[in-house]
């Protein structure tokens, strides 16, 4: 099993309320809840470097297969088991389906905007927020290929339809919280809800989990990509 902690990989621990903590890479200190149990903490831009390498990937990527696209970012180096980097890929993956399934966006100006606005959910909003990255990272999809603001009528509607949509499949699972289950729950919602409000059919797989190894609060049987299941 891997532990979470990126400096000792140990356990994380989640505290009550933000405390003021200095991040072991790049020394800024900010206020947090999460840290691990042996009192290392580690920002959410340092846990998320080399993010960016994932636009270079979906410009050239061809699928139709948002699972496909997203399993290709989670091999990447970058990628641990949880972290906030899942709330930029969700929507990453899946804006580069969309366009190769025939949406009409330019990709790469959509990829930065998922960039700047995934990377502003901090880690740990599915447990402090109530509202998972990762769905949420599926309504930001929306909103940028429906070019939604906050004056916006239809987009606006569609955006908030397809996070809740999402938060639900997360929610009606349960926790402990899993980047990767949740991911795949808030695509597959994603690719249901295009095909229907955009009439763009990307590629829906079926899903077979092969991080529980990696993921000490892994569900097993529970989590509906366990391959207990299939």
């Amino acid at each position: 099993m891997k532990e979470e902690c990126l400096i000792c990989k140990a356990p994380l621990e989640y505290l009550g309320t933000d405390i003021l903590m200095e991040c072991e890479i790049c020394h800024k200190n900010e206020n947090s809840k999460t840290r691990c149990v042996n009192g290392h903490y580690v920002c959410n831009n340092c846990h998320t470097q080399g993010l960016d390498s994932i636009i270079g990937l979906c410009m050239k990527d061809t699928s139709k297969n948002p699972i496909a696209i997203i399993e290709k970012m989670m091999a990447m180096p970058f990628c641990h088991m949880h972290g906030p980097e899942h709330h930029v890929m969700v929507g990453s993956a899946l804006l580069t389906a969309y366009k190769n399934a025939g949406g009409d966006i330019d990709l790469n100006s959509a990829l930065i905007e998922m960039m700047n606005r995934g990377k502003s959910v901090p880690g740990g909003a599915c447990g402090f927020w109530g509202a998972c990255g990762a769905g949420i990272s599926s309504g930001m999809f929306i909103s940028i290929i429906s070019k939604s603001t906050p004056l916006a009528n239809e987009p606006f509607a569609l955006s908030h339809k397809m996070t809740a949509e999402s938060l639900a499949k997360i929610g009606e699972i349960g926790g402990p919280r899993c980047c990767k289950r949740d991911s795949f729950l808030s695509i597959l919602a994603a690719v249901d809800f295009v095909k229907d409000y955009f009439g763009v059919e990307m590629e829906r797989p079926e899903v077979l989990c092969h991080f529980s190894a990696q993921n000490n609060q892994c569900i097993g049987k529970r989590c509906p990509f366990s391959k207990a299941n299939h």
